[in-house]
């Protein structure tokens, strides 16, 4: 196929952004981290550590570099696919990073998939029956639930659910594996991740059953809807046959920054529910100064959200066939 010199110009914008996106990341992420107080050599070393002894680790550790230079290297080993060694636990930090990606990734995916099916179900519902009672009711709702910090519903579901009905565990991880070729840690590691889920889903999903709301508003008001009914179509087919797919463009922006959202969610929810994931991971090489860690897991989270960002921006065409890309 043919692709029209448009969408040639658009795509090499996108990426020419995606880029320059990542190099001012990098640069603020190595800069503000510079400026922290704390030293990993110290930490290392314990406070009563001999100013020699610390002096002699922050050479071992490269700290004693010209900021340039220990930013350059940064980035040239991250395009060689070196993100160095951590300086607390003495392993690669891709290693490390990989290895809690195997949790939050699927505990922020299963976050998304519960924010859209609830978000678009009540937004679509709250739409169709628009100033009716259950519109003003699930909108209210909706309200309360922006309202909430996600690390507050958290605490309430782990009171309910694991103190007192004892449904599930209060936190912890046994992780993914493998048993005679089976997969049997897959429901065990699926309900430890149920409750930190729903406590990171609950936000999301009121903010976007609104948008929803709003977007399918819009688009029962065209033209196009009432000659849909007028051809005989049932309210039902032409709402979710019709309607949602031309109110889909605002809905993908909201959830793309919503994604990025939940990564960045993760953070606090995997603390308080005591999960091995990259938020958890995060926090506790910030505690014990382990920069090299903490640069590499931000940029990491970044490029993750630049990236979803992009894929939005490309998806926009392809929903709406109207839009022109050269006008994205």
């Amino acid at each position: 196929m043919i692709i029209a010199p448009t969408h040639e110009h658009f795509l090499f914008k996108r990426v020419l952004t995606l880029i320059a996106t990542l190099l001012a990341t990098s640069v603020i992420v190595f800069a503000v981290l510079e400026v922290l107080p704390g030293n990993a050599a110290q930490v290392l070393m314990g406070p009563d550590a001999d100013p020699a002894a610390v002096a002699a680790k922050a050479t071992e550790l490269g700290l004693d570099q010209p900021a340039l230079q220990r930013y350059f290297g940064w980035m040239g080993g991250l395009l060689r696919g070196d993100m160095g060694l951590s300086y607390t636990y003495g392993s690669p930090v891709s290693e490390l990073i990989v290895e809690r990606l195997a949790l939050t990734i699927p505990l922020a995916v299963l976050a998304m998939l519960l924010t859209t099916v609830i978000a678009l179900a009540v937004g679509v519902y709250a739409a169709s029956r628009h100033n009716s009672a259950g519109d003003v009711g699930l909108m209210t709702l909706a309200q309360i639930g922006i309202a909430i910090p996600n690390f507050w519903f958290a605490i309430l579901l782990i009171l309910l659910f694991s103190v007192k009905l004892q449904w599930f565990s209060a936190g912890g991880f046994d992780g993914w594996y493998f048993d005679d070729g089976v997969w049997r840690g897959l429901w065990d590691g699926l309900r430890a991740l149920i409750l930190p889920a729903i406590a990171l889903a609950v936000v999301q999903a009121a903010i976007l059953a609104r948008f929803t709301r709003s977007a399918v508003l819009e688009v029962l008001r065209e033209d196009f809807v009432r000659t849909a009914r007028a051809k005989g179509l049932s309210h039902r087919a032409t709402l979710w046959g019709h309607v949602l797919r031309n109110a889909m463009i605002p809905v993908i922006t909201v959830m793309g920054l919503q994604f990025a959202e939940l990564l960045a969610g993760t953070i606090v929810v995997e603390n308080v529910f005591y999960l091995p994931g990259l938020g958890r991971l995060i926090f506790q090489s910030i505690a014990n100064r382990d920069v090299i860690v903490v640069r590499n897991c931000v940029m990491l989270l970044a490029t993750m959200v630049v990236i979803v960002n992009f894929i939005v921006d490309v998806l926009y065409a392809v929903i709406d066939p109207r839009v022109k890309a050269s006008e994205i």
